[in-house]
C-alpha cells in the first residue's frame, strides 16, 4: 500500500534525482568531461599506402563560463597531444545561446586556436552560428563573417565551397570545405535573401581535378544525403549529438535524418562521422554526450584510388 509517507519519500527521491541529473548536465558534463572519440575507418577509394590521422574540433561556442579561453587552451593542448597529421575545425566558434556571463570576441578565441599545429596544417569551415551572430553580414546578405576574418588573421585557412590538394607518404587526397547550409536567417529586421545556405556541393566537387580521394567538411551533416560516392569521408558537427543522449538515443536532433546522423559513424554514400562537439547550443546542458575531440584514423585497401 502506498501511504502518504511513502509517496512523499518517493517524490522527494525522484525530485532529488532529477535535480542531481540537471546539476550534472549543467555543471559537470559541459565543463569537466572532455573526451577523445576515436574512429578507425577504411573508406572506399582510399590508397592502401596512405594512413591519415585526423583530429576534428567542432562546435566550440566560445563564451564565459561554459567555454572560456582557458578551456579552449586545454582543448588546443589535448588536440596537439594526439599528434594528428591534419587538424580540421568544423564550425560554430561563437556562442550558441544567451545563458552566458561574458562574451568572447572572435579575435580572442581565434588567437588561442592559432596554437593548433599539425604537419598538414589546420583547416576550417564555418557553422550557422558564425553567420547568425554577425548581424552586419546578415543584413547585407553577403560578406566574410567576423569569425572568418579572425581565423584568417591568425593564419588558419577557411574554406567556403573550396578545395585543397594535400599529400602524405606520396599519396594525394583532397580536402573540400562546404559553405554553411543554414547561413542566413530569414527575419523581418534583416534584408531578405534568396536562399538560406551558402553551400554549393556541385561547384565544390568540380574543383577536384583528379581521382585522388576526397574528404568533405560540412558543418551540418544532412548534406550526406546528396554526397556522391566519389567522396570517401564526410566530417560534420552541428548536432552536438542531440546534446542529451540516453542509451544511444537523442530525443531532439537538428537533422532530418534523426538519430541516424545525430552522432558517431554512419554509412551513407560515403562514410560519415558526426562529432558530438565541445560546446552547447540553445541551453548550456549536456547529458550522455560529453564534449569531445574527434580522432579519425583513415586507411584503406586501395580500391579505386589513384595517388
Amino acid at each position: 500500500m502506498l501511504t502518504r509517507r511513502r509517496f512523499l519519500r518517493f517524490s522527494g527521491g525522484f525530485a532529488a534525482a532529477g535535480f542531481s541529473t540537471a546539476s550534472y548536465g549543467v555543471g559537470v558534463e559541459p565543463l569537466v568531461r572532455l573526451q577523445v572519440a576515436d574512429y578507425q575507418i577504411r573508406p572506399r577509394r582510399w590508397p592502401a599506402g596512405l594512413t591519415l590521422k585526423i583530429a576534428a574540433v567542432a562546435d566550440l561556442h566560445a563564451c564565459d563560463p561554459w567555454m572560456s579561453l582557458a578551456h579552449i587552451e586545454e582543448i588546443v593542448a589535448r588536440t596537439n597531444a594526439l599528434q594528428p597529421d591534419i587538424i580540421v575545425m568544423l564550425g560554430d566558434y561563437v556562442a550558441g545561446h544567451r545563458h552566458i556571463t561574458g562574451r568572447i570576441e572572435a579575435p580572442e578565441w581565434a588567437s588561442v586556436l592559432a596554437g593548433l599545429k599539425a604537419p598538414l596544417g589546420v583547416h576550417a569551415i564555418l557553422g550557422n552560428h558564425d553567420y547568425w551572430d554577425d548581424h552586419i553580414v546578415q543584413r547585407a546578405g553577403h560578406g566574410p563573417t567576423a569569425a572568418r576574418r579572425a581565423l584568417e588573421a591568425v593564419g588558419i585557412a577557411v574554406y567556403e565551397n573550396d578545395t585543397v590538394r594535400l599529400a602524405k607518404d606520396g599519396h594525394a587526397f583532397w580536402l573540400a570545405g562546404l559553405g554553411d547550409q543554414l547561413a542566413y536567417v530569414p527575419a523581418r529586421h534583416f534584408r531578405p535573401v534568396n536562399r538560406i545556405g551558402v553551400d554549393d556541393l556541385t561547384a565544390t566537387l568540380n574543383k577536384v581535378t583528379d581521382d585522388a580521394p576526397i574528404i568533405l567538411l560540412a558543418h551540418e551533416p544532412d548534406i550526406a544525403g546528396r554526397v556522391p560516392r566519389r567522396v570517401s569521408l564526410q566530417l560534420s558537427g552541428h548536432t552536438h549529438g542531440g546534446q542529451v543522449r540516453l542509451l544511444g538515443w537523442s530525443p531532439v536532433v537538428p537533422s532530418r535524418y534523426g538519430n541516424k546522423l545525430a552522432y558517431g559513424h554512419a554509412q551513407m554514400a560515403c562514410d560519415v562521422i558526426v562529432s558530438g562537439g565541445l560546446g552547447c547550443s540553445i541551453m548550456p546542458v549536456r547529458i550522455g554526450v560529453p564534449p569531445e575531440i574527434v580522432q579519425v584514423t583513415v586507411s584503406g585497401d586501395g580500391s579505386g584510388a589513384i595517388s
